[in-house]
């Protein structure tokens, strides 16, 4: 049982323990490999955590001792500078569930678990240290972090837990290279790149001891900057003060706020096994379990019967230790919170549990225009609830506004008190999409941290299988339907929006999708690591969720008057070419009618036999038209002109007007994550990654995005990353001297296939070799390439063998990919994403021919998207670490769109660049280099 020793009040000082939770935390999940409960919690971190905690309790003979935790990841700091740890990554999302445990692990271990919501663990501790060395106790914190070296001094010391190495004034005069007393000023000037202090640029640590040596403090210094002879040192002084001094702020810890406990609280108890040893064993930590059994001298079967039989209880065991709200536990039940005390218990529920499901309800698919309307929340399967916020009925007011149904919390209200959740990384919101919640909170002031989203974990297990929309993924995973809108909404003419929809009605349906979220995380997240597939999701996916939803709310600009008038222009083109057409129909018809155009090409023209549809149509796809123009007929190739017009006036120069956004004025696209079989991010509503390049209506679109003033647009381009890829994946020696030597590609392709010397070579032979390299990485067919070329089908096939025997890797790649294909039913990308080929077996030919070209192109296109996505992740960290304001706008394909100021594109282009070449590093160590080509402009058009 415990014992307990009080402070003395005598002349023998306590000794004081103050350990630095975080610093406890990572140093245990980073020297750890992955472990994972039966159930597939992971536990490396707590397992380290709780060993690290009780070898010190073995090791000290403290007094006093607390664990000290930070209870969020924004604090105060963030009020005196917004940009505080914003580029700091948000924690592995294996570690999450972790971080409710660990503090399990602390009162299992009888140690107080401290936090302190608004200030951060350091600043604690500073008022725990300062507290105890007022009243002559010896104090030492067990922590190596810097931050915490201003402390020392006195009767306060620092103790390295993994090199069990004592932190006095010497070694952090060793380090910083003045006295404790002085390190905050060292610090404001140096910053910290970590946690995105800004400090005095070009500055370093030892540039900033020496000024703080030589002028005494950092006021002193600022004040006197005129007198520094090093002409770039005193304009960066001068220039950047008042930074300096918002740094100190941010350096400085905090000592002065009302402690959430006093000291007393935290005198030293002794290991009660009823209480350790079911935590051990419940965790399955065996060897620390047999360990602790000998020193308690208690089996875990007693210490589990002594505490059934009334001994003292054990704290919450990962399972729910009465967390969830009243009348709810073990209850299947959606229920409607409508006062700010129920929220708080939601709230305080999902803090203990560590996790919550999390879903918006709006007014709109488009995030950037979607009104909040509620939000629901679930705790474990079946226990959800739904917060109404902004629901309507009734009739409006005078002026015509309309009122709010009762039973609502009032919306500021709500949010205030949701934000620190949302907001802390160490419980985890778990969301399908989230990327589209992210958004909807960040236009409201919240910064969602600490996620994991069901729909990317299906993505990443069955990318290509399935669809990964949530009411699919019920059906597939849980076997259930869900409510669809339709059923609370209504339909056809009795429609309504979703904000005018009942409470209760509303409840069952949204509280259904935080459920059934919680549900599919819990069924799927599992499998990530029985199917080796955390790292692609960790790593790639996952990570993209921040970086793609700040680039869809930045949005690009667009020139509203360019576009009317390329409409316009487009218009009376399509007018001159209708009229063109019929002149050479002979009569007037309906172009864009498929049955009206076959019936003039092929009854009334005679331009071929034709192929007729089920509905006795002719066939007058662009495959008809192709080879009817390449046969010499001039009507089907003005139609295809036509055509492409047509679509580029209706689905750009007239539909993007009415996309750009009321208040920002710029185009918002939706980039999505899960929606191709290989990993590649597509752009819809509007699909910006369909705008033709190589024509010239295609640019003039382009044209028509421009940048802010004062900016420029910088695109950023691989250059032929499928064909380096193929030569790497494939093992063709000759091509990958090629790309290492920089090599004309195309025309060393020509030379090898067609016996032609390089020099002096004909454009049309380099054009075949360029068709035959691109087309055989997608599987091109005989027939393919002689359609894409104009020649006969045995001439593309002589092509084709000849390319094979001058590359053989190709063709064994091809087969090789194939056969994994049809074995497991999937083929893999470099870095182990799983692209799916449904159909590869198949019976039908035609199906099957489709899904063996899918088969050999996906790892190739897979492994690029995974590359860029790499990119992505990396770059606005490096961005902001050189001090560069560009935005990433746009991800088209292989390229990325920036807007830059106009002063910073040169370095911003030579950072982005060297990011992008070496994306695919440490990872992977590819034979041949990645090269990424610059393109600068004031439009889209010029820059690529």
């Amino acid at each position: 049982m415990s014992s307990t020793t009080e402070p003395s009040g005598t002349a023998e000082p306590n000794h004081v323990y103050l350990v630095d939770g975080s610093g406890y935390i990572f140093r245990a999940f980073h020297a750890l490999p992955p472990m994972n409960r039966a159930d597939g919690t992971p536990t490396n971190a707590v397992y380290g955590f709780t060993n690290m905690l009780l070898r010190l309790m073995e090791d000290t003979k403290a007094e006093i001792i607390a664990v000290i935790f930070d209870a969020g990841r924004r604090s105060f700091r963030s009020e005196i500078y917004a940009d505080y740890k914003a580029h700091r990554p948000p924690p592995p999302p294996e570690l999450l569930p972790q971080f409710a445990l660990i503090r399990e692990a602390t009162r299992a271990c009888n140690v107080p678990a401290v936090e302190l919501a608004g200030y951060e663990a350091d600043d604690l501790i500073a008022a725990y240290a300062k507290a105890a060395a007022a009243r002559g106790d010896i104090v030492t914190i067990v922590s190596s972090d810097k931050d915490l070296m201003q402390l020392v001094g006195g009767n306060i010391t620092m103790l390295d837990p993994i090199k069990n190495r004592r932190i006095g004034e010497a070694e952090v005069r060793e380090k910083f290279g003045v006295g404790p007393d002085k390190v905050v000023d060292v610090q404001a000037l140096a910053g910290d790149s970590t946690d995105n202090v800004p400090g005095v640029p070009g500055i370093g640590i030892k540039t900033a001891a020496e000024l703080i040596n030589t002028y005494g403090d950092l006021d002193s210094l600022l004040s006197r900057a005129g007198e520094i002879k090093q002409p770039k040192r005193r304009e960066a002084l001068i220039a950047n003060a008042a930074l300096a001094r918002t740094s100190r702020e941010l350096v400085r810890l905090r000592d002065d706020m009302e402690l959430p406990a006093p000291l007393e609280d935290f005198v030293r108890r002794e290991l009660v096994a009823e209480v350790l040893l079911p935590f051990l064993s419940h965790n399955q930590f065996r060897s620390t379990l047999a360990r602790m059994e000998a020193r308690l001298a208690m089996p875990a079967s007693d210490a589990l019967k002594a505490t059934e039989a009334g001994a003292p209880p054990p704290v919450a065991l990962g399972e729910f230790n009465e967390p969830l709200p009243a009348g709810l536990k073990g209850a299947h039940a959606y229920v409607l919170v409508q006062d700010i005390a129920g929220l708080d218990e939601w709230i305080a529920s999902a803090r203990r549990i560590g996790a919550v499901a999390f879903d918006t309800a709006t007014t709109s698919h488009d995030p950037m225009l979607a009104e909040l309307i509620g939000v629901s929340l679930a705790l474990e399967p079946g226990v959800a609830c739904y917060v109404p916020l902004a629901h309507k009925g009734g009739d409006g007011d005078l002026l015509g506004a309309e009122k709010l149904l009762p039973g609502q919390i009032p919306m500021a209200e709500a949010l205030a008190r949701l934000k620190p959740l949302l907001e802390d990384d160490s419980v985890l919101k778990i969301g399908q999409n989230i990327k589209y919640d992210t958004e909807v909170m960040a236009r409201l002031g919240i910064a969602i941290a600490g996620y994991d989203d069901s729909m990317l974990i299906s993505y990443v297990l069955g990318g290509g299988a399935h669809g990964h929309e949530r009411d699919e993924l019920s059906e597939v995973h849980l076997g259930h339907k869900t409510i669809s809108l339709g059923e609370v909404a209504g339909t056809g003419k009795g429609k309504t929006s979703f904000d005018r929809v009942a409470l209760e009605k509303a409840r069952d349906y949204a509280a259904e999708d935080a459920d059934v979220t919680l549900q599919l995380h819990r069924s799927l997240k599992p499998r990530l690591l029985a199917e080796r597939l955390v790292t692609v999701y960790e790593t790639i996916d996952r990570p993209l969720v921040p970086v793609v939803a700040a680039m869809e709310m930045a949005g690009i600009k667009a020139d509203a008057g360019e576009l009317r008038r390329l409409s316009n222009d487009f218009g009376q083109r399509l007018a001159e070419l209708e009229s063109q057409i019929h002149k050479l129909a002979g009569r007037p018809f309906n172009i864009g009618s498929p049955k009206q155009l076959g019936e003039v090409l092929f009854d009334e023209l005679g331009l071929g036999t034709g192929k007729k549809g089920k509905t006795g149509a002719y066939a007058t796809g662009a495959d008809v038209l192709e080879e009817l123009a390449a046969q010499g007929h001039d009507l089907p190739l003005r139609v295809l002109d036509w055509r492409q017009l047509s679509k580029l006036k209706s689905t750009y120069a007239d539909a993007l007007v009415t996309q750009i956004h009321p208040t920002t004025g710029r185009v918002h696209t939706s980039f999505a994550l899960a929606a191709t079989s290989t990993g590649r991010i597509s752009s819809n509503d509007p699909n910006l990654q369909n705008i033709p390049v190589r024509t010239e209506e295609g640019r003039k679109i382009r044209g028509a995005f421009v940048a802010e003033p004062g900016h420029r647009l910088l695109s950023v381009d691989y250059s032929q990353i499928e064909l380096r890829l193929a030569a790497h994946m494939a093992e063709v020696e000759p091509l990958k001297q090629a790309f290492r030597e920089g090599v004309d590609i195309h025309a060393l392709t020509a030379s090898q296939v067609f016996g032609v010397p390089v020099e002096g070579m004909d454009p049309m032979i380099r054009r075949k070799a360029k068709a035959i390299n691109f087309g055989i990485i997608y599987g091109i067919s005989a027939f393919g390439l002689a359609a894409q070329l104009g020649i006969p089908q045995g001439e593309a096939k002589v092509y084709i063998d000849a390319y094979f025997e001058r590359y053989p890797g190709i063709r064994d790649y091809m087969t090789r990919t194939k056969e994994a294909a049809r074995r497991t039913g999937y083929v893999t990308t470099l870095f182990g994403r799983r692209c799916h080929v449904p159909g590869i077996a198949d019976k039908n030919p035609a199906r099957r021919s489709f899904m063996e070209r899918a088969a050999i192109n996906a790892p190739i296109q897979g492994t690029a998207a995974d590359i860029i996505k790499r990119a992505m992740i990396r770059i606005p960290a490096a961005l902001a670490s050189a001090k560069l304001q560009a935005r990433m706008l746009l991800q088209v394909h292989d390229e990325l769109v920036f807007e830059v100021p106009i002063a910073e594109v040169e370095a911003t282009g030579q950072v982005v660049r060297k990011v992008m070449e070496g994306a695919a590093l440490p990872a992977l160590a590819l034979s041949v280099p990645l090269v990424a080509d610059i393109g600068v402009g004031d439009n889209w058009a010029q820059a690529h």
